[in-house]
């Protein structure tokens, strides 16, 4: 129903700061009225909530990135973006972008993020 494509991950020195983007195709319909969301997992853990936005636009986040993470959403665009502050190598992970309504739920393939020196 929405296929998701997740960019900008990469490797970024600890206290460096980088962007995830979210481009979404598929039902406009469900790309305007769905919540997004960036989740995250690392090796050998569960994936977890990073950060939400709903199609109002109001947002949640994890405790462990509120004031250093910021995720909107750009409606004209189709894209989701996930702002990335102060990066600690305990961000490392895989980040996938998620959208999903009542009945609908799609999960993007991910990309890399390494937070290493």
């Amino acid at each position: 129903q929405v296929q998701l494509v997740e960019s900008g991950g990469g490797l970024v020195q600890p206290g460096g700061s980088l962007r995830l983007s979210c481009a979404a195709s598929g039902s406009i319909f469900a790309i305007r009225t769905g919540a997004m969301g960036w989740y995250r997992q690392a090796p050998g853990k569960e994936r977890e909530l990073v950060a939400s936005i709903t199609s109002g636009g109001s947002t949640n986040y994890a405790d462990s990135v509120k004031g250093r993470f910021t995720i909107s959403r750009d409606n004209t665009k189709n894209t989701v973006y996930l702002q990335m502050n102060s990066l600690k190598p305990e961000d490392t992970a895989v980040y996938y972008c998620n959208a999903h309504g009542t009945w609908w739920d799609n999960w993007g393939q991910g990309t890399q993020l390494t937070v290493s020196s």
